[in-house]
């Protein structure tokens, strides 16, 4: 037996009003599956690709949103690991996170401990996730090992600064204004640069005295390539994480030649491929939350109905993140 219920729903790809708060039916859950009351819908760059048509990965019309954090209202024959009133947080790669009720596979939900705020937990799984799989896993910081992390005030970069200093690493951060600079100095960098007014490599190399840095973590793309690429040290990693200034050229590998260097672009999903691993990679980001290790806060708490307002304020990159109350 269906139930009625809202979503935002995108019909035609385009701007932020393009997403309707609409009345959906959702189904009873199958055999493996939840029925879950959401309470928080994070808001992310991808939404707004996928909002925008950049990504064609969502059949329209459809539902976007990629991850929440909700209660279990029922199960589905078979669901052994959850019950209802359980707090669970997910990802979903088939979108659909931007709704008040849904259906949702068991192999997807992780727990979520007492005591984290649904909208930080939403707001920050994902980025989370993210953050601790580059830093422990893409390339993994050291202790003493000079590290550069392109916009570290933004949503995982602030993270990915915080990861690597409590690693042992010296991060030095870049940041677009004097507001995201001071995020990414409370997020624990060394040395921020406001890369629009200085010269980026030239304050790396000094940092580093002449070295370059082990690794780059850049999310920016476009704009950030080739400083990135000319900071780092013999042997050095950039790790190009994102393109939120669009998609780097094509560039000719012998480049790296003259360091050892090398470029990755790396995704989460094959770091929480199997259910072990997202589970894993869970528990430690939650417990680092729930210890205070990791202090996260929001950029604000939008109605599920305004969705359009949050993918405006993220795009005109004010500082989030920014969740759904559903």
């Amino acid at each position: 037996m269906s139930i009625t219920s809202e979503a935002v729903v995108i019909r035609a790809y385009g701007g932020p009003d393009v997403m309707k708060l609409e009345s959906v039916e959702v189904p009873a859950p199958g055999a493996g599956e939840l029925l879950i009351r959401q309470h928080a819908a994070s808001v992310n760059f991808h939404d707004i690709y996928v909002r925008s048509g950049a990504y064609r990965t969502l059949d329209l019309p459809g539902i976007p949103g990629l991850e929440a954090v909700a209660t279990v209202e029922a199960v589905g024959e078979g669901v052994t690991d959850f019950v209802p009133g359980d707090h669970i947080a997910y990802i979903a790669r088939n979108y659909g996170g931007y709704a008040r009720m849904r259906v949702i596979s068991a192999a997807l939900a992780v727990p979520v401990p007492t005591g984290i705020d649904h909208g930080v937990a939403a707001a920050w799984f994902l980025k989370g996730l993210t953050a601790q799989a580059l830093v422990e896993e893409v390339e993994p910081v050291l202790p003493g090992m000079p590290v550069l992390v392109q916009a570290a005030g933004g949503g995982v970069g602030q993270l990915v600064a915080r990861m690597a200093r409590l690693k042992g690493g010296r991060v030095i951060g870049t940041a677009g204004s004097p507001e995201k600079a001071a995020i990414a100095q409370a997020a624990g960098c060394d040395e921020v640069i406001l890369y629009r007014e200085e010269d980026v490599v030239k304050r790396v190399m000094a940092f580093t005295d002449g070295a370059g840095v082990g690794a780059v973590y850049d999310a920016v793309g476009a704009d950030t390539f080739e400083g990135s690429l000319a900071s780092l040290a013999v042997k050095g990693h950039l790790v190009h994480y994102g393109q939120a200034s669009g998609p780097i050229p094509p560039f000719d590998l012998s480049r790296l030649g003259a360091k050892s260097a090398k470029v990755s672009r790396p995704f989460l999903w094959p770091y929480i491929s199997t259910r072990a691993t997202l589970l894993a990679a869970s528990e430690k980001l939650f417990a680092a939350m729930a210890e205070g290790a990791l202090p996260m806060t929001l950029g604000g708490r939008f109605a599920l109905g305004d969705a359009g307002e949050a993918h405006a304020a993220l795009e005109a990159r004010a500082a989030g993140p920014f969740t759904l109350d559903c």
